[in-house]
């Protein structure tokens, strides 16, 4: 979650369209690309991280391409309508089909490919292993 924020309760917005920015590698020789709309949590982007980072073995080197700046609130279970918002229950990051969620640089293809399968496995969107040598693949 970001340190600070200008509104503690956020609406829910639309997210139509494609990724206009981070949608190509800019770091790293490989990535991780959604094909999908949706909100991934924090905890799903913390947990795709650890799992690359334990895969790579300390080699290589990783980048996060998505923060979770959007609050999202829900109101207790059995509460009755009205009485205003809910209180921010947890953080996600809003991901359009084409946005980059993870790059990796300095191990081979096999292993970027696999550590990166690791992580779509724990991620709510569809995504597709990218590269920089052979374009998407």
């Amino acid at each position: 979650m970001p340190k600070r924020v200008k509104f503690r309760k956020v609406q829910r917005g639309s997210m139509k369209g494609n990724a206009t920015a981070g949608d190509t590698l800019a770091f790293g020789e490989y990535g991780l690309q959604a094909l999908d709309r949706g909100w991934v949590k924090a905890i799903q982007i913390e947990a795709c991280r650890v799992s690359i980072n334990r895969h790579l073995k300390r080699k290589g080197k990783v980048w996060v391409r998505v923060f979770p700046d959007k609050p999202v609130s829900k109101k207790a279970l059995e509460t009755r309508m009205g009485k205003g918002k809910g209180v921010p229950e947890f953080w996600v990051a809003v991901v359009k089909n084409g946005r980059m969620l993870f790059e990796i640089d300095g191990v081979t293809d096999r292993i970027a490919r696999q550590a990166m399968r690791l992580a779509a496995s724990k991620l709510p969107v569809r995504t597709r292993f990218v590269s920089r040598h052979m374009g998407a693949v």
